[in-house]
């Protein structure tokens, strides 16, 4: 089982993205994010990560959800607390980690993403989605090709 956290850096109208440069998401855009270190909260993880991957420090914090991906990457369960926040501060600098970018919110969907994160996205773009509450999702990949997933939303 592995813990991890997921960041989407927000400004009007745009969000931070990293595509990956290597491991088992080489190519693909995500958020900015990564395993927990031993002893960290979600919190501590996600703006550690964050620093590390784009220079940013990132101040406050809205949980959006929680996703599970059994056996995502062949061999572990990912569970991973997904964050948001426009609470930032610093200069976007690169690591080796991937490219950055700001990506229009209306061109999140044309990047080069996993399957599943088509159908998350926009629960954290769209306003009626915003006000549904916080996401529990299990996302079912198969030799990496997704085959489905599942939602529970709780009202805060």
């Amino acid at each position: 089982m592995i813990l991890s956290s997921l960041l989407y850096l927000e400004r009007p109208g745009e969000t931070l993205m990293l595509r990956k440069a290597r491991g088992y998401q080489a190519g693909k855009w995500n958020g900015l994010g990564g395993k927990f270190e031993p002893g960290e909260t979600p919190e501590q993880c996600t703006r550690r990560e964050a620093l590390e991957e784009s220079g940013l420090e990132v101040g406050r914090l809205e949980l959006r959800g929680f996703l599970t991906f059994p056996l995502f990457d062949g061999s572990d369960d990912w569970y991973v607390f997904v964050f948001t926040s426009s609470d930032f501060k610093g200069e976007v600098t690169s690591s080796g980690e991937g490219e950055l970018a700001w990506v229009a919110n209306d061109k999140l969907l044309e990047l080069n993403l996993h399957e599943g994160d088509r159908v998350f996205l926009p629960w954290l773009q769209e306003g009626e989605a915003r006000g549904r509450g916080l996401f529990s999702g299990r996302f079912l990949y198969e030799g990496g090709v997704f085959r489905g997933y599942e939602v529970v939303w709780y009202q805060r």
